[in-house]
């Protein structure tokens, strides 16, 4: 089906976002701590919450909005690879998830496999797996598409949370479950937290690096 022209849009974003790692990576310091995903990683502020914990850890933050599992397997070298991290932070799947046609089973199938590169490549890297943020669909002034999409990801958030963390213990890696704090008492993501029932201000985001914190540590 030909691509409409949003669509085309976002799909060179990507590219330009994977270029521009590419020259950035050429300054990076191997060895270090990687954040790595999609948008719900992209858009983490690390390094503003590290100065503002006064910390001198060393992030490199390599997520690209609207990323899906597959897509990210085509660009392992630039968000990955090329920075030979020691630790790695990884939040992945939630644009699968949001797919209607994307069971929690494919999603897992996908997310083994992306996993398994990465430690064939990166045997001696450690690799947290963090768990999918709750959303909220609920009083939200979003598209109604928007609102279907996130009513479709809610609905599959508990099982691939808990697919997710089967999968880390069976790959003999670390899952962490990073939303302590974030939901409300029906499980789903506090509105003072949400943009659009999905992202989060930095307020969400220093909770999330809070649950992360025993985990970061000195190369």
């Amino acid at each position: 089906m030909e691509k409409n022209e949003m669509e085309l849009f976002f799909e060179n974003e990507k590219k330009d976002k994977v270029n521009r790692f590419r020259y950035l990576n050429a300054f990076a310091e191997k060895g270090r701590i990687l954040f790595v995903g999609s948008s719900l990683m992209e858009q983490f502020p690390i390094h503003e919450i590290l100065m503002a914990d006064h910390s001198d850890l060393v992030i490199y933050n390599r997520g690209i909005g609207g990323y899906t599992i597959p897509e990210m397997e085509e660009t392992l070298d630039e968000q990955v690879f090329d920075l030979e991290p020691s630790v790695i932070f990884i939040n992945i799947g939630t644009n699968d998830i949001s797919d209607p046609e994307c069971s929690v089973e494919i999603l897992i199938g996908r997310y083994e496999h992306l996993l398994r590169r990465i430690k064939d490549r990166l045997p001696e890297t450690e690799i947290y797996v963090m768990a999918y943020y709750p959303a909220n669909n609920r009083d939200l002034p979003v598209p109604e598409a928007f609102r279907e999409m996130m009513e479709s990801r809610i609905r599959k958030l508990s099982d691939a949370n808990r697919e997710v963390e089967k999968l880390a213990e069976r790959l003999n890696l670390k899952f962490i479950n990073v939303n302590e704090g974030l939901e409300d008492e029906t499980g789903l993501q506090k509105r003072e937290f949400s943009i659009d029932g999905v992202h989060m201000y930095a307020n969400g985001y220093r909770v999330v690096y809070n649950n992360l914190k025993p985990y970061l540590k000195h190369e």
